[in-house]
């Protein structure tokens, strides 16, 4: 697996697949469901997914080597990585952004059958890789990505993430407890209940979810699926065309629809076509910080307390935790960042300027000197620096038309293409109506220079170079622990489907799963998945056999346990010619 061209900071995320992992019941499960969706889909999702998932190597029968799909990809300028469980959105955004398309390897168990909250193997692989196949659908994702890893992303995103990630750990764990399950779910509404606004990143979070996840396409009336969240939850596919499930068309003002992840979607977006994807993107895209800049995007940044990046009109970029953007007449006079910060040009940091340097926080002016009015001070030429006494050795003051005043002995000044983005001062003083925006004693004043804040984006502007954010942890999904009691109920499952692929027919068939049964009903009476498997060997290669209609009655027996459990035999049962 080449991971080389990864940036290092995206690498952590990428696991092995670790395909022995996979158990026996795994893979019955991963059957089921690819009967139950190939089945359904081939007339319900857009015209693209049967040839998707051929073109993907996505078989039925197993569950894919995540390296063969990637294989397959290729082909469309996309690779896939295996990664375990949820990833930070900023994370998966960026891997999108760079043509990867991340599947989680984890597996869901067979109580998750009709649908997990977490992401795993069948949501990745044939929700998400037969679509990348057309490439309007494609060209909307890495438009996506590239928008998405510029939305700033707030602190309250961070907290709900994480605890929505621990929730769904949870639930998937065989071993966890009743009172851990209960508290990680306390914990999540508490989160939930907490959030006081709707940062960008959620909004396109709310984008994706009503599109790239739980996306419908064409007709309004008769819609076909093409979302990840529809084509690998054979419920909610099926849900979704009910009449009671309003279909909406496609506009920006869905980012305005939250959704729950634990419940079946009230509504749906409908897109004529998979262009209208990217205008609708261009939409929420003209609406953004990095597009607007100035005070309201500054505003965002405050508001979402994370590490983002102002952007000056100069090109200097300022990262960090931005608390505070002081204004004179509403321009922005002054920008104050608090903790660590970095400044970089052109999404490289500059050479001494890293987050260490400056550990305790950044503050700059922004606008026109008075004694350039109307001219960006990045602008002036060495000439002109000199008449404001802006050379090594000598102090200096700069009044600015705000009212900031910067006095100081000049150290140097940063000049990149021809622009100055930046002067150091010792002895520094900056001050505004009063207000001590800088003092001699804390150290070496680095000032930024720019007259307006052209862009504010989420993160730092060298991602790599600043290091650990709370938004790029890494953690992974705990190896389930299995019993000796599942360790059994695995063997027998394993057993069955030796026999299906030696093509063990006939008598010898009915002898080996008469064994086989008589196992289970003394020690998996309730278990119903197995049965089926066994029905549908029994439907194609000993029709006649007694056993076929024993395991028949037992399942129309389970059947009647709950209407959830009915509804799973029933349409295992139709799709095996048996009702």
């Amino acid at each position: 697996m080449e991971i080389e061209f990864l940036p290092p900071h995206l690498r952590k995320y990428v696991v092995e697949q670790h395909y022995e992992k996979y158990t026996p019941i795994d893979q019955a499960v991963w059957r089921y469901i690819l009967r139950q969706l190939r089945a359904f889909l081939s007339v319900n999702a857009h015209e693209c997914y049967l040839d998707g998932l051929e073109k993907t190597g996505i078989d039925v029968e197993r569950i894919p080597h995540i390296d063969d799909i990637s294989k397959k990809i290729q082909e469309f300028g996309w690779r896939a990585y295996p990664v375990s469980g949820f990833i930070p959105p900023a994370a998966f955004m960026e891997l999108q952004s760079l043509g990867v398309l991340p599947i989680a390897s984890d597996m869901r168990t067979l109580d998750h059958l009709l649908y997990t909250p977490a992401p795993d193997i069948v949501h990745e692989a044939a929700g998400h890789a037969p679509i990348l196949v057309h490439p309007e659908f494609a060209e909307y994702l890495r438009q996506y990505a590239q928008v998405a890893k510029k939305a700033i992303i707030s602190k309250e995103d961070l907290d709900l993430y994480e605890a929505i990630r621990e929730l769904s750990d949870i639930k998937e764990n065989p071993s966890s407890t009743k009172e851990e399950i209960k508290a990680s779910e306390e914990k999540l509404d508490r989160v939930s209940k907490s959030i006081s606004h709707v940062s960008e990143a959620s909004e396109l979070g709310r984008m994706n979810w009503w599109t790239a996840e739980y996306g419908l396409i064409g007709d309004l009336k008769s819609p076909k699926l093409f979302g990840a969240g529809l084509l690998s939850s054979v419920g909610e596919a099926k849900w979704c065309l009910d009449a009671k499930v309003k279909k909406i068309p496609l506009s920006v003002d869905c980012i305005k629809m939250g959704y729950d992840i634990t419940e079946p979607q009230p509504q749906l977006y409908v897109t004529p076509d998979f262009k209208t994807l990217g205008k609708v993107l261009e939409d929420m895209a003209s609406q953004m910080a990095f597009r607007k800049g100035g005070l309201e995007g500054l505003n965002k940044a405050i508001q979402a307390q994370s590490v983002n990046t102002a952007e000056l009109n100069s090109g200097i970029q300022i990262s960090g935790k931005i608390v505070e953007a002081i204004t004179i007449n509403n321009q922005i006079a002054y920008l104050r960042l608090d903790g660590p910060s970095q400044l970089s040009y052109q999404d490289h940091q500059l050479e001494g300027h890293d987050n260490k340097y400056h550990a305790h926080g950044f503050g700059t002016p922004v606008g026109y000197l008075k004694d350039y009015p109307g001219r960006c001070p990045s602008s002036l030429s060495a000439s002109e620096w000199s008449f404001v006494n802006v050379e090594p050795g000598r102090k200096t003051k700069l009044e600015f038309e705000s009212g900031v005043v910067v006095t100081g002995t000049v150290q140097g000044r940063v000049v990149k293409d021809g622009k100055t983005l930046l002067l150091t001062l010792k002895d520094a003083k900056a001050e505004l109506n009063g207000r001590v925006l800088f003092a001699p004693e804390w150290g070496t004043y680095d000032m930024a220079l720019g007259c307006t804040v052209s862009s504010v984006f989420g993160g730092a502007a060298d991602r790599e170079a600043y290091g650990y954010t709370d938004d790029f942890v890494a953690k992974r999904v705990p190896a389930p622990k299995y019993s000796a009691s599942e360790l059994k109920l695995q063997s027998q499952y394993g057993a069955l489907r030796k026999l299906r692929e030696d093509k063990t027919t006939g008598a010898a068939l009915e002898m080996k799963l008469a064994e086989l049964f008589k196992t289970h009903d003394s020690e998996f009476a309730e278990d119903w998945l197995l049965r089926l498997e066994g029905v549908e060997l029994l439907n194609t290669r000993a029709p006649q056999s007694a056993l076929k209609a024993k395991l028949e009655k037992d399942l129309h027996a389970l059947a009647s346990k709950d209407e959830k459990t009915k509804q799973l035999i029933q349409d295992g049962l139709t799709l095996a010619g048996n009702l």
